[in-house]
């Protein structure tokens, strides 16, 4: 017996279903060759996160410092002097060329 058309069509399109799911499952982005790149990622955002929290760990211990009811009075004498350029009446300033 010979099959009709409609069967040949559904075959082929059956098919063209298989491959494509295939090569998805394989080369997508979420098949078997991403899973190596993914982990790298991956590891490159955890060191990027460990590296963050140290940097919101410095700066939250800083605001601490600075808190207005129990500054810290070596980093505030510390701040004054960068910004606003104020020194102690029994302190020297020696300036440096540059070469």
């Amino acid at each position: 017996m010979r099959r009709p058309p409609q069967e040949h069509i559904k075959q082929g399109l059956a098919l063209v279903l298989l491959v494509v799911l295939t090569v998805s499952a394989i080369a997508g982005p979420t098949g078997l060759l991403a899973w190596a790149e993914n982990g790298e990622v991956l590891e490159q955002r955890e060191v990027r996160i460990a590296m963050l929290k140290e940097k919101r760990d410095a700066l939250k211990n800083r605001v601490e410092l600075l808190d207005p009811e129990g500054a810290d009075p070596d980093l505030v004498s510390e701040l004054v002097r960068e910004d606003l350029g104020v020194i102690h009446p029994d302190e020297i300033v020696i300036t440096l060329e540059d070469e």
